[in-house]
């Protein structure tokens, strides 16, 4: 594609990517997932197109974290009701929802619009080994 033609969506060329968080440290790994969710790593990338790749995590249970991460970082939210606030710390979160950790990690490090909502959903993570997307990677 030459530099003077404006990108449209039509032209924008999907890759998968799969990653193996086994023993990977939570952030730079979300941040290598982030990358690759905008299409920043095109040379066509722009701000207003989802560029972005598809991406796979396995083994998202196996994520590691520096420091006293996994005791005193904390998760929020809020049901909506007065007193609704739920507060939840990384160890918690992982015996419920093991694949969380890794999907707000990645979700902070994308930007905060309508975009985002797109790219999140081209993100596949899965706490084992099994995953359903076996073919779709080039070797």
């Amino acid at each position: 594609m030459n530099s003077s033609s404006k990108l449209k969506a039509k032209n924008i060329k999907r890759e998968w990517h799969l990653f193996d968080a086994k023993d990977k440290i939570l952030g730079r790994l979300a941040s290598q997932i982030a990358i690759l969710l905008q299409g920043k790593n095109k040379p066509y990338w722009v701000p207003y197109l989802d560029c972005g790749d598809y991406v796979v995590v396995k083994n998202a249970k196996d994520v590691r974290v520096t420091g006293r991460k996994e005791k005193q970082k904390k998760y929020y939210r809020h049901s909506g009701y007065p007193g609704g606030l739920k507060v939840e710390t990384l160890e918690q979160l992982r015996k419920r929802k093991p694949e969380e950790p890794i999907v707000n990690a990645v979700l902070g490090m994308l930007p905060k619009n309508k975009l985002a909502r797109q790219m999140i959903k081209k993100l596949y993570v899965y706490p084992g080994e099994e995953h359903p997307y076996g073919g779709k990677f080039k070797s």
